[in-house]
C-alpha cells in the first residue's frame, strides 16, 4: 500500500507503508500529520491510520528533513493526481469533440448512402400510410441501408478517442483545447487497449440513462462509470505542464469546477 502525507498545506508521496511506519516509530513524521491512501474516503491523522506505531513511537518528536526535502517532485506529482477535471469542463470538451467528428461522420453518411436511405424511408412511410405492415417493412429496409454508415461512424469515433487518449497528447482535440488529459490511476499515459475499454465503457454509461456520465459530478475522484471500469482519471493540465499545488481544503470541496 502507498501512503500520501499532508503537511503545511502540501502533499508528499506516495511512500511505502513500511517506510511511513518506520518514520512514525523513529519520530521522523508527526502523528498529527495527515495521511491518505487509495480507497480511503478522506485524509486522516497518521495516529488514526497507524495507531500501533504511534504508541510505539518515542515521546520526543524531531521534525526531519527527509522525506520532505527530497519530496518536491513527489509533491508536484501528488498535486497533479488530485487536480481532477470538473464535470462541466468535460462536457465542454465532449461538445468540441462532437463538432470535430461531425464532418467525417457526415462524409461517411453521404458516401455509404445513409442520406438516401433516410429519404427512401420517409417516402415509403408516406406511401404506407396507416398500414403497419408496410411501415414495418419500410423501417426494416431503412435499418439495413443505414447499417454500413453506422458501423463506419462507430469505428471512426472509436479510433479517434482511443488513438488520441493513448497518444502523447493523452486526450482528444476537445480535451486538449480545454487543458485536460486522461491518465491511469498513477497519472501515467494509458495504453491503446485501456483507451479502447474506456471508450466502449461509455456505451454502458449511456445505456443506463447517462447515469454513468453524471457520476462525474459527485464521485470522489470525478470518475464516470467508464473511468472506473477502465481505471482511469481525467486531470487538469496538458502532459508536461507544471501542475499547480492545491491545498487540502480545495481538494475536499468537491465542487463542479468548470
Amino acid at each position: 500500500m502507498e501512503v500520501w502525507i499532508g503537511r503545511d498545506g502540501e502533499r508528499h508521496g506516495p511512500y511505502k507503508e513500511v517506510d511511513v511506519r518506520q518514520w512514525l516509530r523513529s519520530g521522523q513524521v508527526s502523528p498529527q500529520d495527515l495521511g491518505w491512501y487509495e480507497g480511503l474516503a478522506d485524509w486522516q491523522p497518521l495516529s488514526v491510520l497507524f495507531p500501533d506505531e504511534v504508541h510505539a513511537a518515542p515521546p520526543a518528536f524531531t521534525p526531519p528533513a527527509p522525506p520532505y526535502d527530497a519530496g518536491l517532485r513527489a509533491t508536484d506529482a501528488s498535486a497533479a493526481l488530485t487536480d481532477y477535471a470538473g464535470f462541466w469542463k468535460r462536457v465542454a470538451a465532449y461538445i468540441l469533440d462532437a463538432l470535430v467528428l461531425w464532418i467525417p461522420n457526415m462524409l461517411l453518411s453521404g458516401m455509404l448512402g445513409a442520406n438516401e436511405a433516410a429519404e427512401t424511408y420517409l417516402q415509403a412511410k408516406l406511401v404506407a400510410g396507416s398500414d403497419p405492415q408496410l411501415a414495418l417493412q419500410a423501417f426494416d429496409t431503412y435499418l439495413h441501408a443505414l447499417g454500413p454508415a453506422l458501423m463506419a461512424q462507430t469505428v471512426v469515433t472509436w479510433l479517434y478517442f482511443a488513438l488520441c487518449e493513448s497518444s502523447a497528447w493523452q486526450g482528444t482535440l476537445g480535451k486538449r483545447a480545454l487543458g485536460i488529459r486522461v491518465t491511469d490511476l498513477t497519472g501515467a499515459r494509458i495504453s491503446f487497449l485501456r483507451a479502447t475499454g474506456r471508450y466502449f465503457g461509455k456505451l454502458i454509461s449511456a445505456f443506463i440513462l447517462c447515469f454513468g456520465f453524471l457520476m462525474v459530478a459527485w464521485t470522489q475522484r470525478k470518475q464516470g462509470l467508464h473511468d472506473m471500469l477502465a481505471q482511469t482519471l481525467v486531470l487538469n493540465g496538458r502532459p508536461g505542464e507544471q501542475p499547480s499545488r492545491p491545498t487540502p481544503s480545495s481538494r475536499d470541496q468537491g465542487s463542479l469546477s468548470a
